[in-house]
């Protein structure tokens, strides 16, 4: 869709309310609204909302794509006169700075390239149409005949502040003023496109415990960290005010704790001034949403109010967890509670994470960084429905994707021109840092983030089947991989961005892992051109990756003495045989190594992994070495290390008291909700319940099924594009009883391999 019609504003970056009142005389057949307001909005036929949406539409680079959200609207019109309303808020289009908003550290240097506003003022524009039973229709967009006045929403910041005055709610019609139209030399620049993504909506509700009193504050527990809408009721005196103020934990004395470990204070403030006097009025967030926990509640008088000694009175106070990710696709339950407070962590934290687009954390950043959107992709689609999701993450990154023109400033005010094809890390992208930081690489060009074009794609045809996911994105990752060929230095190797990130020991082996990257994206897209039967082009891909394997396999695969056998050694470490697990993993998991020599590096990745008794990996080679030790037989290594009481271990996030997975492996990390290493849920599917799919779309299965030792049964469901696929496993003493539902159009396997490990004969059946 080209338009909506107009644009029109209340002249402010501000809240606003817009409505229209208009007559209908005829009977409707069906009645459909397009809408957009700029930011955030939320939608009202005849003073009913319109769907249970929050935050729509979804974050865009609004320059280039913005979306708008459908409505069937029929039910809620009627004969006579009908208003229309809409509520517009801030959200990334035009950001509010008041509390927290986010800044780059001290370490880093200064960014030339600042947030920029995408506009003036907000913005709201519509277009209703109603069809009547006669057959004739009517068209309603938004102009000058619309009212506009400011909204009790007063500010409202992105990261989560918001400023409410109650005062505002009874509106005299004298408030109401004439809407404003935008001129056309200010409208917004973005291609409108109907929301495709599965609105963000409220997922489920907490009620509070109240902990007691700290420092003059209330201090409650929702029990559960998250992306939440705070609602909650006040009584006391007109201009009285009540402050909310959330936190991921709390600190030694009980109060809650809003620093953010090694970089910032995090002080959002919900705020809400009483209306009225002596009533009880609700409150609730409308165009933000806040993170954590817990929250501190502060009463603060008016000055009118401040020597009468009146009281300020909260009571239900709520807090409602949102998310995209709201269909669930996959349960998994057993014996051992360990491994479900596990998946709990990982779940929960991708439920937070979730939000149009995938945030590193709700809290300090709220970016939408690539990576995790193929490293945790198949963890994320056995457990939820991402199909829609990815396809918006996708077209955000072809959206981003660079031209040869495109540019920004150096720290000297010049043009620095980052490179046709380039894939942001950030997509969309707020605070663009495209300057690599001294000692720590680029944060802007990273292949396994930018490798998400092409692995994400992957991942998601896998799952759904689809081929016109890769019809969309292959364009978009040839260029990607012609940049990354520019990028490749003399040695053969990939070394500009951050390698395995994350990683406890700092061990991050640059060349190897983002080389490794190199190669599976051009064998993958290799893969695409025969799925898309583009022959000619699939040779050039093979034969291109069969370049970067022999020179990564001549310069990093060697013979190791200690070992008796090859392995791969890090190329960082020239004065010493250096093994990294994600080092070993890699090539193995993408088939990298040369033929007889793959039981030398498994037994050197096996190595790697025995002799740290723990996973010491970052989020980027994390899946690779849950899955290449599940594929060589090694769950029993994974059960021990997840259930580890210390760090790196899921467990001891469990045994800190965490709800969500914390960032990094440590306690008090520095987000308490970041999924960006969740990967272990994966092997949950793959390995202990053992649903590994062969063709895309789950056309044909391999059921694999491992029992940890600590664990006696286990049941586990995945809703597949074919249908839903179960297995359940129970060790009933003398024998395993494995039971298997797969629908009548999935081709299927059993493998038992590995539930032989238990010992025990094995009776399985299908039902």
């Amino acid at each position: 869709m080209r338009s909506l019609g107009r644009w029109i504003t209340n002249g402010t970056a501000k809240p606003f309310w817009a409505r229209k009142v208009f007559e209908i005389e005829k009977a409707v057949k069906c009645a459909t609204a397009k809408v957009c307001g700029l930011g955030q909005f939320h939608f009202w036929m005849n003073h009913e909302k319109v769907e249970d949406h929050e935050l729509d539409p979804g974050w865009t680079d609004y320059r280039k794509l913005i979306q708008y959200v459908t409505f069937d609207v029929t039910e809620q019109l009627h004969s006579g006169e009908n208003v229309l309303e809409v509520e517009v808020g801030n959200g990334w289009f035009h950001k509010m700075d008041e509390h927290y908003s986010f800044h780059f550290p001290k370490f880093m240097p200064p960014n030339p390239n600042p947030y920029r506003p995408f506009g003036e003022e907000l913005v709201l524009a519509l277009e209703l149409r109603i069809v009547y039973e006669d057959g004739t229709e009517s068209v309603l967009h938004a102009d000058d005949s619309f009212q506009v006045r400011r909204h009790p929403v007063v500010m409202s910041n992105v990261y989560g502040s918001e400023t409410i005055d109650g005062r505002l709610f009874e509106a005299e019609a004298s408030e109401w003023e004439q809407a404003v139209l935008v001129p056309k030399e200010k409208e917004p620049t973005g291609r409108l496109t109907e929301q495709c993504q599965p609105p963000v909506k409220v997922i489920r509700s907490y009620a509070c415990e109240c902990l007691g009193n700290v420092n003059g504050r209330e201090i409650y527990d929702f029990g559960q960290n998250m992306s939440g809408i705070l609602e909650f009721e006040v009584f006391g005196k007109r201009g009285d005010e009540v402050r909310i103020y959330p936190a991921e934990k709390l600190a030694e004395n009980g109060d809650v704790d809003q620093m953010a470990k090694g970089w910032v204070n995090l002080d959002s403030c919900i705020t809400y001034i009483i209306g009225g006097d002596d009533r009880w009025e609700k409150c609730r967030m409308k165009f933000t949403y806040f993170a954590g926990r817990y929250v501190a509640v502060e009463r603060v008088h008016g000055q009118e109010t401040r020597q009468a000694g009146s009281e300020i009175r909260i009571r239900n106070v709520t807090a409602h967890a949102i998310s995209s990710a709201w269909k669930t696709d996959g349960t998994f339950s057993c014996d051992d509670k360990r491994y479900e407070q596990i998946y709990s962590l990982v779940e929960k934290a991708v439920e937070a994470n979730m939000v149009s687009v995938h945030t590193d954390c709700p809290t300090i950043e709220r970016f939408a960084w690539q990576e995790p959107n193929h490293l945790m992709a198949p963890s994320i689609f056995y457990m939820k429905d991402g199909r829609k999701l990815w396809e918006k993450f996708l077209l955000d990154m072809r959206t981003a994707q660079h031209t040869a023109d495109d540019y920004f400033l150096d720290m000297e005010g010049n043009p620095y021109y980052p490179g046709e094809g380039l894939m942001p890390s950030q997509c969309p992208c707020y605070f663009p840092n495209v300057l690599p930081v001294p000692g720590l690489g680029d944060f802007y060009d990273i292949i396994p983030w930018g490798s998400t074009c092409i692995l994400g794609t992957y991942w998601h045809y896998l799952f759904y089947g689809d081929k016109q996911i890769i019809e969309a994105n292959y364009e978009a990752g040839k260029r990607y991989l012609e940049h990354l060929k520019m990028k490749v230095n003399a040695d053969g190797f990939l070394n500009h961005g951050l390698g395995d990130w994350g990683n406890p020991k700092n061990e991050l082996v640059r060349e190897n892992i983002e080389t490794a990257f190199l190669y599976a994206d051009a064998k993958t897209l290799a893969y695409f051109a025969e799925v898309l039967g583009y022959a000619e082009e699939k040779r050039q891909l093979e034969r291109y990756a069969d370049q970067v394997k022999e020179n990564y396999n001549e310069k990093l695969l060697v013979w190791n003495e200690e070992l008796n056998g090859w392995c791969y050694r890090a190329w960082d470490h020239p004065d010493e045989l250096f093994l990294t697990q994600a080092a070993e993993a890699l090539p193995l998991y993408w088939g990298m190594v040369p033929e007889g020599k793959e039981a030398d590096v498994v037994r050197a990745f096996r190595h790697t992994l025995e002799q740290e008794s723990a996973l010491i990996s970052g989020e980027i080679g994390l899946p690779y070495v849950i899955q290449t030790a599940r594929k060589y037989g090694m769950s029993d290594l994974i059960c021990r290390y997840i259930l580890r009481d210390e760090h790196p271990s899921y467990y001891a996030f469990v045994l800190d008291g965490e709800t969500t997975l914390g960032e990094y492996w440590e306690k008090n990390p520095r987000s308490h909700c970041h999924d960006m290493m969740g990967h272990i849920v994966e092997w949950y599917y793959n390995g202990i319940a053992g649903i590994q799919p062969l063709k895309p779309g789950f056309e044909k299965i391999c059921i694999c099924p491992y029992l940890p030792e600590s664990m006696h049964e286990f049941a586990c469901s995945y809703e597949s594009v074919r249908g839903t696929i179960r297995v359940q496993v129970k060790d009933c003493g003398e024998e395993v009883e494995l039971t298997v539902q797969v629908p009548e159009q999935i081709e299927f396997e059993i493998d038992l391999t590995e539930l032989a490990r238990r010992g025990k004969e094995i009776v399985w059946k299908r039902i």
